[in-house]
């Protein structure tokens, strides 16, 4: 392809806001936002032009938007994006139709079922020596079947009970559906399960052992590997507070970015091993109990908080135009600035950081300077953007007043 720049992102959420916003400070360019509503972090924006659909869950609409906009454009270089897991399968199950008009840098269909689920990822992770919390799998395939029973669980509780692939879990709808479930029996769990088959979910829940501690024991991972499978960006970030509404749960909310070398060691490993391509969020957690890291997942794309790497210097995309439309072979770098990346304000933050040194470090970040919001960005600033941003801060308050109004020594 050759012409001018035009990334183009499926998805409406903040981390499409922190794509758009690297695009535009790397190379000056506005993005193309498709999705079925212009949200709060990409309306009245700048940097987006918003392209929207009848119904923003339905793939054949979207992708043909998709097709509509690359025959619109051809005098363009289209780079096309995603930002949550199921809207990365669309694009990767439409790769043909959509290769025709843009550079679709994801991972192949068949790493992405491997990848994606997981209970494929933890038994992955296990046989490359990658640490992670014990792992049962609940199948629901066969829930219609007369005499159907739920598999026996021998883990002890408190346990997490999670969807092993999102995007099978996206449109199942019940009473008290969450992101992840603390379950604190087996009749609880027997509940769960109930809900699970009465909705109609069909497809694989994890049973995994709970790991003790904190949010601050959470750590995130965000890699690139380019076309020859050379992982060209590594960066990882100590969690300070996650996100804690039913749907939002385990997104960090802040964190201060930090090279950790074991984790991002590890990283690389796993992602050469499975033949990985594109951006890359892996989820890590510190077992207060021996010290160890605990891989929890691997998210298909770049991840809902990717502007930390920005923050810390690196713009994630320039790996990915530096290789995919320059044709360059990057030298590898592992990012070791340290910035405080935070989408609450600081007071309500440095409630939650109980460890004295973590908040003294937060302090000192906020002093020098050295302390982002993704959507404060001084080139996006009309008078509805920042009204929005102000009661964005102000409905975390609320939030967090509501969902977690203090610190448990889970994260739950």
């Amino acid at each position: 392809m050759s012409g001018p720049l035009q990334p183009v992102i499926l998805g409406a959420d903040i981390g499409v806001y922190g794509l758009a916003r690297s695009f535009h400070e790397a190379y000056g360019v506005r993005s193309i936002v498709v999705s079925g509503a212009a949200l709060g972090p990409v309306a009245h924006s700048q940097l987006i032009d918003n392209s929207l659909v009848a119904d923003g869950h339905d793939p054949r609409q979207l992708v043909d938007r998709l097709v509509e906009l690359g025959k619109e454009m051809p005098d363009r270089t289209l780079i096309l994006l995603a930002n949550s897991d199921w809207l990365v399968r669309v694009v990767v199950q439409h790769r043909i139709e959509l290769e025709a008009h843009y550079i679709v840098p994801f991972l192949s269909e068949e790493v992405l079922d491997r990848i994606s689920d997981k209970a494929t990822f933890a038994q992955i992770a296990v046989d490359l020596g990658i640490s992670v919390p014990r792992t049962l799998v609940q199948d629901f395939s066969g829930a219609d079947d007369p005499g159907w029973e739920p598999a026996l669980v021998d883990i002890a509780y408190p346990l997490i009970a999670k969807a092993a692939s999102s995007a099978d879990y996206q449109d199942v709808e019940f009473v008290g559906k969450k992101k992840v479930f603390e379950i604190a029996d087996a009749a609880e769990l027997a509940a769960l399960w109930v809900s699970l088959a009465g909705a109609g979910f069909r497809g694989r829940f994890v049973v995994q052992e709970l790991i003790p501690g904190d949010d601050t024991q959470m750590r995130s991972i965000t890699a690139y590997v380019d076309s020859r499978g050379v992982t060209t960006l590594l960066c990882s970030a100590h969690v300070l507070l996650e996100e804690h509404t039913p749907s939002g749960l385990g997104n960090p909310a802040a964190m201060i970015t930090t090279r950790i070398d074991p984790i991002l060691d590890q990283a690389r490993v796993f992602l050469a091993a499975t033949g990985y391509t594109g951006f890359a969020n892996f989820d890590v957690k510190v077992d207060p109990r021996d010290g160890s890291f605990r891989f929890f997942e691997v998210n298909p794309r770049i991840g809902r908080n990717n502007y930390y790497v920005t923050a810390a210097g690196a713009n994630p995309t320039r790996f990915l135009v530096d290789d995919r439309v320059e044709g360059l072979a990057v030298e590898p770098v592992v990012v070791d600035r340290e910035v405080l990346y935070s989408i609450l304000p600081h007071r309500l933050l440095l409630r939650y950081v109980l460890d004295p040194a973590l908040a003294a470090k937060v302090r000192g970040l906020i002093r020098s300077r050295a302390a982002v919001h993704p959507l404060q960005y001084r080139h996006d600033a009309l008078p509805r953007r920042r009204a929005y941003i102000t009661a964005a801060l102000l409905n975390q308050v609320r939030k967090f007043r509501r969902y977690y109004p203090d610190v448990t020594s889970t994260g739950f």
